[in-house]
């Protein structure tokens, strides 16, 4: 058994469709893991930002500009008049059925079950499609296996046991295909696993049904060396660590969702990135298997706050840094750099709902300075201390680049240095200048 993963584009039209089935069909026992149409997400979500403010006529025109967006698809996409007929009722029932909720309450109970129509619709498409062409594929309802516990984490006996228990009513069915991103709560409410969660929802199913690997489909061929939208001539990485992937996720690389590397990794079950465009490919193997004595990749987190708070009262005392760190977890935002020294401590954050709040707090500790427009710039590799030269060829490459923080030292393969925006393709290209091209 395998997992193979398709994101919104794989979706997003009948051409696309038909292109993503053909690797689909490909022999061998698999669970297909979908998204919602390219563009549909955002829909519903405007959709729900209309409904919020009680503006039905606005949440009107997008739902029936969607209808006729999935109806033109549907004339494309089949061929018999039976399955167009199946798949124009089920696009009529969906939206009738989010039409429903234009009523004078509306809450975030009712947003999540508006959010989770996307891959609703997407996957039964896709359904309709394989068993016209003749394929014995069967719907695994997500919301029948997948669910969250009371802190928002996946519950994975509930999630393993009723997967078990579905797919052995189809003992005979070589093709499932089954939603990402939607879920229950521990309330038994329709949920998700936020934006993204697609990728997490592939590996929790891999990790349940013990799969031979996840394949995660994009458009792109693997994990490259640097980020191809600002460096020329950056390469795929042939295979990485589950840590080196993890970092890189969570720092840039939009090729992977960060959350899915971690159930992947406790199971020991490998990721592969592929390319929907050169399908032979070997695209990127994410495994245990570490790499040594090399720099991997470098990939950029943009959006980012810095920080600094300085005191005088810093100097030995005791305490301090927690009492900055627990004006942080109040409000619910996670740090992703610090740095400290005798009179100060700087952090950066990507979450800055919260700003105002924050500082406020943070000023009775001390003087704060803002920084906002700022990039985290992540080196990814064996960077454990014994290596030597690593550190200088970074530093050294980044000689004509203002750098505002540095962490090292926090992990074994990973450097993250701060720069403004303005900075961040010289910042990128001078790493893959030193680092890669030589």
């Amino acid at each position: 058994m395998k997992v193979m993963k398709f994101g919104g584009t794989s979706v997003g039209s009948a051409e696309r469709i038909k292109e993503m089935t053909k690797l689909i069909v490909r022999g061998g026992r698999k669970i297909v893991v979908l998204s919602a149409m390219s563009g549909t997400t955002n829909n519903l979500v405007e959709i729900v930002n209309y409904l919020y403010k009680k503006n039905h006529d606005g949440a009107n025109e997008i739902i029936n500009r969607l209808v006729k967006k999935y109806n033109k698809e549907i004339d494309l996409l089949y061929t018999t008049e039976e399955y167009k007929a199946q798949a124009r009722e089920l696009v009529r029932y969906h939206f009738n059925y989010i039409k429903s909720f234009i009523t004078d309450v509306f809450t975030v109970f009712e947003e999540k079950t508006i959010l989770a129509q996307g891959e609703l619709l997407s996957t039964a498409m896709v359904n309709f499609y394989l068993k016209e062409q003749g394929y014995n594929s069967e719907l695994l309802p997500a919301l029948d296996f997948m669910r969250i516990n009371k802190n928002n984490e996946p519950d994975t006996s509930y999630i393993k046991n009723n997967l078990k228990d579905l797919l052995a009513d189809y003992s005979d069915v070589e093709i499932f295909i089954t939603q990402g991103y939607i879920c229950r709560n521990a309330f038994g409410e329709v949920d998700n696993l936020q934006r993204g969660g697609s990728d997490y929802s592939a590996s929790l199913i891999g990790v349940a049904v013990d799969a031979d690997n996840i394949q995660i489909w994009t458009d792109i061929d693997g994990m490259h060396n640097n980020d191809p939208r600002y460096v020329e001539n950056t390469s795929s990485i042939a295979e990485m660590s589950f840590d080196e992937a993890a970092e890189l996720a969570y720092f840039g690389a939009k090729i992977l969702h960060p959350t899915s590397v971690l159930p992947a990794k406790l199971a020991n079950i490998p990721v592969k990135l592929l390319n929907t465009m050169e399908p032979d490919a070997p695209g990127t193997t994410i495994s245990e298997k570490e790499s040594h004595n090399r720099i991997t990749a470098v990939a950029a987190k943009d959006n980012i706050t810095a920080i600094r708070i300085k005191s005088g009262r810093m100097l030995l005392a005791y305490g301090f840094l927690r009492k900055v760190f627990e004006i942080f977890e109040s409000y619910k935002t996670p740090i992703d750099m610090i740095t400290t020294s005798e009179v100060g401590v700087s952090v950066t954050i990507d979450d800055s709902k919260h700003i105002d709040d924050i500082v406020d707090d943070l000023k009775k500790f001390g003087t704060v300075e803002v920084d906002p427009g700022q990039v985290i710039i992540c080196v990814v590799g064996d960077l454990v201390r014994e290596n030597k030269g690593y550190a200088n060829k970074i530093f050294n490459a980044l000689k004509e680049i203002p750098v505002r923080m540095i962490s090292y030292g926090g992990s074994d393969h990973n450097i993250s240095l701060l720069v403004s925006s303005e900075h961040k393709k010289d910042a990128l290209n001078a790493l893959s200048s030193k680092l890669f091209n030589n």
